[in-house]
């Protein structure tokens, strides 16, 4: 049996999210412990127990996800680890990714991703922007629509964001960028463009002042060869050098999220894989779903669910 992680990205934080995990195995709890003590603050009571709009920060949201995620692997790792075989994640999700492939500790991967959203968070105050969700199959590509908004004259810089899967892409860019391409895409028979709540234009070129310091805090850390491959958000190839895992992790924050040909490539490559999503929610569970119908796919964040994992590994 062959299994591909999967991790997933900022979003997916909600109140609540690990508590009833750290009850149950003495194991998580260590995770958030560990998480808590690297931080100098308490995530764990972030995570238990909310409030939302503080755990919704770009800077506590990404901490609290990886630490989510490597919790559930830590708990299911010793029936699973034998059986993966490759590893992603969505934006966020790829550090988590490097960290449960063997690249980063857990105490230098939650540092990096606090920073990282330091970074970004900073980055969206001093040149504001915005996001959007374009739903459905416009007739025009979203590339074009996007060329289109960045040159009018009511109009701003935007950029494809997310490819998530088809019928769903998320753009990125200036405010009256986005707003124009929201309508040039709804023009283009788009069924919905939807604002997204978010602190800043990720994956845009307005995030690029937060390279540099992301490229610093990966410099100062420990990156090892990983066990296992990742596929990239950049790019979708399956990458197992150290050196090219930061190169890539630094561009990924002006880079889109190449999400549907990340899956693509997973399935071509591990044929008759379970694909099994760690941490919270099940938002790639549901995007692998329409990319590559054929997959089984699992998602693993609660105790039930961590039971449902075993029954099938076992």
């Amino acid at each position: 049996m062959d299994l591909v992680a999967l991790f997933p990205g900022q979003g997916s934080q909600k109140p609540g999210m690990g508590k009833d995990l750290a009850e149950a195995f003495p194991v998580a709890r260590d995770v958030f412990d560990a998480a808590d003590v690297a931080l100098g603050e308490s995530l764990s009571t972030l995570c238990f127990g909310g409030p939302a709009d503080t755990l919704t920060l770009t800077y506590n949201a990404q901490p609290a996800l990886l630490t989510h995620s490597a919790a559930v692997w830590r708990v299911v790792s010793e029936r699973c680890a034998p059986h993966l075989r490759a590893a992603a994640g969505h934006s966020l999700g790829e550090f988590s990714a490097w960290h449960v492939v063997g690249s980063l500790s857990l105490p230098d991967a939650v540092r990096l991703v606090r920073q990282r959203g330091k970074a970004m968070y900073e980055t969206g105050v001093q040149r504001p922007g915005a996001m959007a969700a374009i739903l459905g199959d416009p007739s025009e590509s979203i590339e074009s629509i996007c060329e289109r908004a960045s040159a009018a004259d009511d109009g701003g810089l935007v950029v494809a964001a997310n490819y998530n899967s088809p019928g769903q892409l998320v753009i990125s860019g200036e405010a009256r960028g986005v707003e124009k391409a929201m309508e040039l895409a709804k023009a283009a028979g788009a069924k919905r463009a939807i604002l997204l709540p978010v602190s800043g234009a990720f994956h845009s070129p307005l995030m690029a002042p937060a390279k540099d310091a992301l490229a610093a805090a990966l410099g100062a850390v420990t990156f090892s060869a990983p066990r296992l491959a990742v596929c990239a958000n950049v790019n979708a190839t399956l990458v197992s050098d150290p050196r090219e895992a930061v190169q890539l992790l630094v561009e990924q924050l002006t880079a889109p999220v190449r999400w549907t040909q990340v899956v693509q490539t997973l399935v071509s490559t591990y044929p008759g894989a379970i694909f099994v999503e760690f941490g919270t929610g099940s938002v790639l569970s549901g995007l692998v779903k329409k990319i590559a119908p054929e997959v089984k796919i699992m998602s693993c964040g609660t105790p039930a669910e961590v039971e449902q994992l075993m029954n099938v590994v076992s």
